[in-house]
C-alpha cells in the first residue's frame, strides 16, 4: 500500500522542548543481501553516482562491503552488505519506504523515466498529496522507495493550528512524463555518466506496532512535531515542514521489536549544531530513553528497535 488515505489534520499546541528549526533527514541504511544486485537498482535505474565504494586495501579508503550513492556528492542511500540475515517479513516493524525528494519536476521526470525504461516491475503507484507530487517503487529486496517533488510551501494548505493539509489524489505518471520530461530518451538509451539534478532525502517513513507508542518517542521523547493524523499513520516534523518521519499501522500493528533482518539498517537525522544535538540527548536521558553519544554522533532505537542516529550538520 504506497498511496495514503485522506488525512485529516488535529491540534497540537506549541511546544518549547521542540527539536530545533532546520533539523532533517540524512542517508538512510539499508542492510542488503545482494550487494551487486541493489547497487545495480540504485545507480542504474535511480540515476545516483557512487560516492564510496567497500574499501580499496591499496588505497586505504573506502569501508568493507559497504556502497554509498546519492545525488551530485550528498549521500542518499548506504547500502551495507550483510548477506547472512534473513528477509525481512512483511508484518515485521521496520522500513515502509524512504523518500528521495528532487529539487525539480523534470529532475524527477528523468529519474521517473529511467524506471520505466530500465525497471518498470519495480513501479508500484503514485498520488497527489497536495503538499508533493509523489511516485513508488520497490528495490529488488523489497525495499520501498518514494520519489517526489515538493510544491512551493506558499501553496501548502494550514489548519488554524499550523498543521499541514494532505490529501492522496490520483497522479498519472504518463501525463507527469508528457508535461515534465525534458528530453525524452529512447528505450535504449545509453545510462548517463551523471546524475540529472540534486536530491535530498525528504523524509523516512517506519512500519510500527502501535502509534500512540510511535508518538510517545518521536514527538514526546525526540521532539518532532504532529503535522498529521489519522486512523493508523502519524506524520511528524521539524520547522513545519509536511513530514520528516511517517509511521503507520497498515501492515504491522502489534509487532514488536524487530529481529535482526535484511531491511533498515539505520536512520540519520541532522540537527544544525552540536548544542542541538546534546540538547536532545538531554531529552532523550529525560524520557528515559537510552543514548549512546560519541562526542559526533548521538545514537538511539526507537521501541521496534529502528537504530537512529543524529549528527550536527
Amino acid at each position: 500500500m504506497n498511496a495514503v488515505p485522506t488525512i485529516s489534520t488535529t491540534s497540537e499546541p506549541a511546544r518549547r522542548d521542540a527539536i530545533a528549526t532546520g533539523s532533517g533527514m540524512d542517508a538512510v541504511t539499508l542492510l542488503v543481501g545482494d550487494l551487486d544486485l541493489q547497487v545495480r537498482f540504485y545507480r542504474d535505474v535511480l540515476l545516483f553516482e557512487v560516492i564510496e565504494q567497500p574499501i580499496d586495501r591499496l588505497a586505504g579508503s573506502g569501508r568493507p562491503d559497504v556502497v554509498t550513492l546519492g545525488r551530485h556528492g550528498v549521500p542518499l542511500v548506504v547500502l551495507r552488505h550483510t548477506p547472512d540475515l534473513p528477509p525481512q517479513q512483511r508484518g515485521q516493524a521496520g522500513l515502509f519506504h524512504s523518500a528521495f525528494l528532487f529539487e525539480d519536476r523534470a529532475t524527477l521526470a528523468a529519474t521517473l523515466a529511467s524506471v520505466a525504461r530500465r525497471a518498470p516491475q519495480q513501479y508500484v503507484g503514485s498520488a497527489d498529496h497536495l503538499v508533493s507530487l509523489a511516485f513508488y517503487v520497490t528495490d529488488p529486496e523489497g525495499n520501498g522507495v518514494e520519489l517526489y517533488w515538493d510544491r512551493a510551501r506558499a501553496d501548502w494548505g494550514f489548519d488554524g493550528q499550523g498543521h499541514v493539509r494532505m490529501d492522496s489524489l490520483r497522479l498519472d505518471p504518463n501525463d507527469f512524463l508528457r508535461e515534465h520530461l525534458a528530453e525524452p530518451a529512447p528505450s535504449d538509451a545509453a545510462i548517463p555518466a551523471t546524475a540529472p539534478g540534486a536530491a535530498s532525502i525528504g523524509h523516512v517513513h517506519l512500519q510500527v506496532g502501535d502509534v500512540p507508542s510511535a508518538r510517545d518517542f518521536y514527538v514526546d521523547a525526540v521532539g518532532f512535531d504532529v503535522m498529521a493524523e489519522f486512523h493508523g499513520a502519524l506524520f511528524v516534523a521539524a520547522g513545519g515542514y509536511h513530514h520528516h518521519i511517517a509511521v503507520n499501522t497498515w501492515n504491522s500493528a502489534g509487532a514488536g521489536p524487530r529481529a535482526s533482518a535484511l531491511g533498515l539498517g539505520e536512520i540519520g537525522i541532522v540537527v544544525p549544531t552540536a548544542d542541538d544535538v546534546a540538547a536532545l540527548g538531554d531529552r532523550l536521558a529525560h524520557a528515559r530513553v537510552q543514548a549512546r553519544h560519541d562526542g559526533l554522533t548521538l545514537t538511539f532505537e526507537d521501541p521496534w528497535r529502528n537504530v537512529i542516529k543524529v549528527t550536527a550538520g
